[in-house]
């Protein structure tokens, strides 16, 4: 079974930024996956924000986060990272981690091709 942990999140103004992290623990050895970060406003429904692949070569992002936005991993360290920067107040929500063992293609978006979940982590995004 594996457990991800968020953490980084926090309270920045506008045009601040932040690194959120995932530490990954509990997976099978040698095992990759394909990576994503997903954020919940209160109110609203989980969305998609980035993705990354198994092996870090390739990245998607949501339109609205491209250009501030950055994911990344470090499989030495079963970290994955989302570097956000120039941050908006519409920013703010609780950021989750999300594994898929199966290895699909960055670009598939939904909640449902993740098997593993995060507990989140805040980011409130306000002067």
């Amino acid at each position: 079974q594996v457990q991800l942990v968020e953490s980084g999140g926090g309270l920045v103004q506008p045009g601040g930024s932040l690194r959120l992290s995932c530490s990954a623990s509990g997976g099978p050895s040698g095992d990759s996956y394909r990576m994503a970060w997903f954020r919940q406003a209160p109110g609203k429904e989980r969305e998609f924000v980035a993705a990354i692949n198994w092996s870090g070569t390739s990245t998607f992002l949501t339109t609205s986060v491209r250009g501030r936005f950055f994911i990344s991993r470090d499989d030495a360290r079963n970290t994955v990272y989302l570097q956000m920067n120039s941050l908006k107040p519409e920013d703010t929500a609780v950021y989750y981690c999300a594994a898929d063992p199966r290895l699909r293609a960055v670009l598939e978006t939904s909640t449902t091709t993740f098997d593993y979940w995060g507990q989140g982590t805040r980011v409130t995004v306000s002067s």
